[in-house]
């Protein structure tokens, strides 16, 4: 069931808001509110180490020495988060390896943190959500 409810806001920060409805492609401005209290309520379970699902990318020289195998021993110490990973040959140097894991948002955080960090990764990030049970 909708519930309505009303909001007053500066001029300008109405307007700032309607630019970014526009920008991402919300059809209206119900639409855009309900999506950013999705996205700060998902964050909150984030902070209560919530169980979250998410995806390391990482790029990487695999030339890099000991690399590959520093990668593969981390996701082995930390084997009950991983979903699936993918490898890709991005080039005859560079690789990008995405993994799918699913845990606790410490455990999330911690495994990608080590994995980006790693000598000779490139570029790595983390994408993490949940199913936002209380969420519709």
């Amino acid at each position: 069931m909708l519930k309505r409810f009303s909001i007053s806001l500066e001029e300008d920060l109405l307007a700032g808001f309607d630019d970014y409805i526009v920008r991402h492609g919300y059809s209206n401005r119900s639409e855009a509110v309900r999506d950013l209290i999705r996205k700060v309520l998902v964050k909150d379970e984030w902070a209560d180490d919530s169980e979250v699902v998410g995806v390391v990318t990482m790029v990487y020289d695999h030339h890099k020495s000991q690399l590959q195998e520093r990668i593969t021993e981390l996701q082995h110490d930390f084997y009950e988060l991983i979903t699936s990973t993918t490898h890709i040959h991005m080039d005859h140097h560079n690789c990008l390896e995405v993994t799918i894991v699913k845990g606790k948002a410490s455990q999330v955080q911690e495994l990608a943190g080590r994995l980006i960090a790693l000598r000779g990764v490139k570029d790595g990030s983390l994408t993490m959500s949940s199913t936002g049970g209380h969420l519709r």
